[in-house]
């Protein structure tokens, strides 16, 4: 049993400092940066296979305060923050749902949500100095959320790889779909 707790918290201890490699150059990196808040959002799915998701809560919010302490461009960490962060937690829940159309629809929702909060409410956060084509903002909501729904399927395999090749244990409730 002790073995166990301490594998956890060695666990927990190593996701975390990945994560703020990851989310320090992700707010520093030009160009890659969404790429590497993308591949930091990793470990917190790997702490719900192993922990089970009160574990991923504490990477998640401890990775955020440390972020906020350690990463000298605050401002380079909202999409970390903001969806990148958590997206592993929702992705749980939402793979618990019964049908895998059901889930695809939920994550759709899900993304065009962050995707409207994310261009209307935090567009210069977010984009900065990228220049957007001259689109109505209906369509670049619709790409980002392809293009959320491309990140989903890649983290799918990224998981899949872990479960396969590095986890453990078995894998249960986390139904990659």
């Amino acid at each position: 049993m002790r073995e166990k707790k301490t594998f956890k918290l060695a666990l927990g201890g190593i996701c975390l400092a990945l994560t703020l490699i990851f989310m320090f150059a992700g707010s520093i990196a030009p160009g890659i940066e969404l790429t590497l808040f993308a591949i930091s959002s990793v470990f917190v799915a790997v702490m719900i296979l192993e922990s089970g998701v009160s574990g991923a809560v504490l990477l998640y919010l401890a990775a955020c305060i440390l972020g906020f302490i350690l990463v000298p461009n605050k401002v380079g960490l909202v999409p970390y923050f903001f969806l990148f962060g958590y997206y592993g937690i929702i992705k749980y829940f939402i793979e618990k749902l019964p049908k895998a159309s059901f889930q695809l629809i939920i994550k759709a929702i899900f993304f065009a949500i962050v995707m409207c909060a994310g261009f209307l409410g935090f567009k210069e956060l977010l984009l900065g100095a990228v220049d957007l084509p001259d689109y109505p903002v209906a369509i670049l909501i619709i790409a980002g959320t392809v293009f959320m729904m491309l990140y989903d399927y890649i983290f799918t395999l990224i998981i899949n790889l872990y479960v396969r090749k590095v986890q453990r244990k078995g894998m249960d409730n986390f139904k990659l779909s």
